[in-house]
């Protein structure tokens, strides 16, 4: 893919609605209302059962496009 050809090993920042396109990304921040809600990668931030958990879900069952 076009992402991965530009990641290695500068820093790489992707603004993303998809998950799916920062879901191999070392560190996920997600922003809520402007500000730091959560910070991790997609596993740990599965595991949080925070923010990024539910649009997951949602995104998962295609009632979040």
């Amino acid at each position: 893919l076009a992402m991965q050809s530009i990641q290695g090993t500068r820093t790489t920042i992707i603004i993303a609605h998809r998950l799916s396109t920062v879901r191999d990304a070392d560190k996920i921040v997600v922003l809520n209302q402007g500000r730091i809600a959560e910070i991790g990668n997609h596993t740990e931030l599965l595991r949080q059962e925070g923010i990024y958990q539910r649009l997951h879900a949602l995104q998962e069952t295609g009632e979040l496009l």
